[in-house]
């Protein structure tokens, strides 16, 4: 419902999930730190498990149902504010 869509893992606690739309071009990387700074939600940036990892974030599904709700949530108004969370990296050079 955030507007981000990610494939169901087929049979394991890790979901792979593509970057979202507006933030393809900033990378893993980026989005991950943003992600953590701006909603309180941590992934692994793709770029750090090898070149083909980029573009894709790996989300661990190991907590309580709970918590898994409140992070959606933090995602989903992270992801309505894209375009100035990511005019801010830019003019602070986080995206650099």
């Amino acid at each position: 419902r955030a507007g981000w869509d990610i494939p169901a893992p087929p049979a394991s606690m890790f979901a792979w999930a593509p970057l979202p739309e507006a933030f393809r071009e900033a990378g893993s990387m980026l989005f991950s730190k943003l992600l953590i700074e701006e909603a309180g939600v941590a992934v692994a940036p793709g770029v750090a498990f090898g070149e083909y990892g980029e573009g894709y974030v790996r989300i661990g599904l190991v907590e309580n149902e709970n918590r898994i709700r409140q992070a959606a949530r933090n995602v989903r108004r992270f992801l309505a504010n894209a375009e100035e969370i990511l005019g801010r990296a830019h003019n602070t050079g986080s995206g650099q």
